[in-house]
């Protein structure tokens, strides 16, 4: 039996990725100028019973003292296994139908790219798949990202991630 696992094709595990996920609005103080695109992410083999996935994109080595949260997707459809390279668009056009995106920390819906404080170590941006028991969690897209993980958590079934690095030189 396969393992329940998550990839891109856009950068390799533990990986740079490339400046496509590097943050561009300069109005949150950022350096960066890339495509603040989303990757492009597969998957296979969830548990037989996932209903729905969440997918969360999490920076732990942001200077805030408790991490940056860079993408909180929900309600993804259990048939679900990839979404394309920018899915992460503030419209949702890219994601599949009833997928709701919340605020991440930049309070900005969607996709929030790569941006580490230029000269800072190379950042994790740690993309988990999150499989649930439930068809859909009963939030909006006002919700906050954390009343969303907590609903993500406590609706799993398994999880599995992917890692990839980012720096500003």
């Amino acid at each position: 039996m396969a393992e329940f696992r998550i990839w891109s094709d856009d950068f390799p595990i533990n990986g740079f990725m490339p400046k496509a996920q590097e943050c561009n609005d300069k109005s949150f103080g950022v350096d960066g100028d890339g495509g603040n695109l989303s990757p492009a992410l597969q998957w296979e083999a969830p548990p037989e019973d996932t209903k729905s996935f969440a997918l969360t994109v999490y920076d732990p080595d942001a200077p805030t003292g408790s991490g940056f949260w860079h993408w909180v997707v929900v309600n993804l459809p259990a048939d679900t296994r990839s979404l394309p390279l920018g899915a992460g668009k503030a419209d949702g056009s890219l994601l599949p139908a009833g997928a709701i995106q919340v605020r991440n920390d930049y309070g900005t819906q969607g996709f929030g790219g790569a941006a580490p404080p230029r000269g800072d170590k190379p950042h994790r941006y740690i993309f988990r798949l999150h499989a649930l028991k439930v068809d859909r969690l009963p939030i909006t897209p006002d919700a906050t990202n954390a009343v969303a993980r907590f609903m993500t958590h406590l609706n799993e079934v398994d999880s599995t991630t992917y890692t990839g690095l980012y720096e500003l030189k």
